[in-house]
C-alpha cells in the first residue's frame, strides 16, 4: 500500500472520532478541532505526538524515525516524529495517539 493509500484509509478510520484531511505547509494532513495532528511528507508520515510523552520516544526509536521538519531547513518541530514508510503498520496506532493527545 502506498502511503497516499495508507493516509487515506487512517483518515476514513479516525473520521468517526472527528478527524478531517485537509492540508498543512502544503501537504496532506489530518485534523481534528481546528488542529493538525497528522502530516504526510513524502514516504513520512509525521505525527504530534507531545514532546516527553512515551508515545513520542516510542516512535523516535524506530529506525530511520526523525523529529519532523517540514521546511527542510534543519528546524524540526519538537513535538512531531516523523515515521518513515518501512513502519506503515504503526501509522494507524500513532495516528490514533496523536489525535488522541489533542483532547489532553
Amino acid at each position: 500500500m502506498t502511503p497516499d493509500e495508507l493516509f487515506d484509509d487512517i483518515a476514513v478510520d479516525l473520521a468517526h472520532h472527528g478527524a478531517t484531511a485537509g492540508a498543512m505547509f502544503g501537504k496532506r494532513a489530518l485534523k481534528a478541532h481546528g488542529k493538525a495532528f497528522a502530516c504526510l511528507k513524502d514516504d513520512y508520515l509525521a505525527f504530534k505526538l507531545g514532546d516527553g510523552t512515551p508515545a513520542h520516544a516510542e516512535a523516535l526509536a524506530l529506525t530511520g524515525a526523525e523529529l519532523f521538519d517540514p521546511s527542510g531547513k534543519h528546524r524540526p518541530f519538537k513535538d512531531w516524529v516523523a515515521v518513515p514508510h518501512a513502519h506503515a503498520a504503526q501509522w494507524p496506532n500513532l495516528a490514533e495517539a496523536a489525535l488522541n493527545s489533542l483532547s489532553s
